[in-house]
């Protein structure tokens, strides 16, 4: 492994705990009411929306950091498989207005985390070689 191989770890394990996060801030700040919901009208308790702040919250920050990387990418990755399932299904082969998937945001989510997960986040972390 070389140095360049772990920078690279760190640039996209950070880049996505970094916009994951994003989105979990907006979630404390504004609440999971409508997560909740959307998961009663697929028949599972509202009570699962909070675990929505391990996803974008917990996960990313650990990403960032470079502790327990692997568990934590496949939970964002977990986590986008919901989003997209609670919230995305209808656009799951669509194109947008400029010709890309409509998703493309949701799939680089997914599949970095995926990547993260299989790769492992470096030694530039807290885990250091433990990643």
């Amino acid at each position: 492994m070389t140095k360049s191989d772990d920078l690279g770890k760190l640039i996209l394990r950070v880049a996505l705990g970094v916009l994951i996060l994003l989105h979990g801030i907006a979630k404390l700040s504004k609440g999971v009411d409508g997560i909740g919901g959307m998961l009663s009208s697929h028949g599972l308790p509202a009570i699962l929306a909070y675990l929505v702040y391990v996803g974008e919250v917990v996960a990313p920050v650990l990403l960032i950091v470079g502790l327990f990387t692997r568990p934590a990418a496949w939970v964002v990755a977990a986590n986008m498989l919901v989003a997209i399932w609670l919230v995305h299904m209808k656009d799951l082969g669509a194109l947008n207005n400029q010709g890309g998937w409509a998703l493309e945001l949701q799939g680089m989510f997914l599949f970095s985390a995926i990547a993260v997960a299989f790769l492992g986040g470096g030694r530039l972390g807290i885990g250091g070689r433990f990643n």
